[in-house]
């Protein structure tokens, strides 16, 4: 009790209000440990607003005997404090490593809320790239749909720990084995896997209720999530939807892109505009997903460009 009263007044002195505090403690409330050390705090499933401040993307956190590391930040630097009490209400062992499992809004814009000295940003080997070209548009557009109070203090943090392929980070007894993938979902998607609990953090390679949002390659992600299906996980915290038992909860995702891409081929067969595309390919899919009118769309417009030049 008393750390948690410490957490508090120490966020008042920082500047925060009655109503941010009230919203950090929610957030350190509302964090589940999903297993012996593993926390994840479930985003809405929605779309990024002012109301919501971006938080609707899975984040979590890893608590070994030395150190903590942190599996993406949300969708503000307000949800990366709210994330950053949320630990600080369980431990104060250091926070040695944020891990960004891609380069999309939701999952990065809280880094500046971690920024430390001792803390090490680590990323895909793309993301340094991906965060140059596309973070300054995605400051700008966020703006106009979250407003100045939230975006102005979103800084585009690029990591200095580069995964090429693999790479193993020691916690204290407890090691996360992270791995980059081919272009998939995005072009700079990470994994993060905790061989002790069985634990897989998939960030968006990995969708649940939530529609998946294709931004890199449908055929590269349909055979990364054949790799995918190898890893010897128990249970997985996907970037958006609730946790899932390991390799079922690849099904409905799969069936998605398979139905999606086969779709596309056939308007592609027979000639069809891009737009017919839009509007037809994957409807059946409509009643499985949440949010399937905001992204399906866009996906098969996607697809539609990658698939067209086979």
């Amino acid at each position: 009790m008393i750390g948690r009263l410490c957490i508090v007044t120490a966020l008042a002195l920082f500047g925060f209000g009655a109503t941010a505090v009230a919203q950090s403690q929610q957030q350190a409330s509302a964090v589940s440990e999903i297993a012996p050390g593993v926390f994840v705090y479930a985003g809405q499933t929605a779309l990024m607003t002012r109301e919501n401040a971006g938080a609707i993307a899975n984040v979590g956190f890893v608590i070994g005997e030395n150190a903590v590391a942190v599996i993406d930040t949300g969708g503000s630097v307000r949800e990366g404090r709210q994330l950053l009490a949320a630990i600080r209400a369980r431990t104060d062992k250091p926070i040695r490593y944020v891990i960004n499992t891609h380069g999309h809004p939701d999952h990065v814009f809280g880094n500046a809320a971690f920024v430390n000295d001792g803390t090490l940003f680590v990323g895909h080997k793309n993301l340094p790239r991906a965060l140059a070209i596309h973070g300054p548009f995605y400051i700008d557009n966020f703006r106009r749909i979250m407003g100045d109070e939230l975006i102005d203090e979103v800084r585009i943090v690029r990591p200095t720990v580069l995964v090429e392929d693999s790479l193993t980070l020691d916690l204290g007894s407890r090691r996360l084995t992270l791995r980059a993938w081919p272009t998939s979902h995005s072009d700079n998607d990470l994994t993060v896997f905790d061989g002790q609990s069985k634990t897989l953090f998939a960030g968006d390679l990995v969708f649940l209720d939530h529609i998946p949002v294709l931004d890199g390659s449908i055929r590269g992600w349909l055979a990364t999530l054949g790799e995918l299906n190898t890893l010897p996980a128990q249970r997985v915290v996907p970037g958006h939807g609730p946790i899932g038992e390991w390799p079922a909860a690849l099904s409905d995702e799969r069936r998605y892109l398979d139905t999606l891409a086969s779709d596309v081929r056939a308007l592609i067969a027979r000639g069809a505009p891009i737009k017919i595309a839009t509007e037809t390919a994957a409807a059946s899919e409509r009643p499985h997903w949440k949010l399937f009118d905001d992204y399906n769309a866009r996906n098969a417009t996607a697809a539609f460009s990658e698939i067209e030049w086979e």
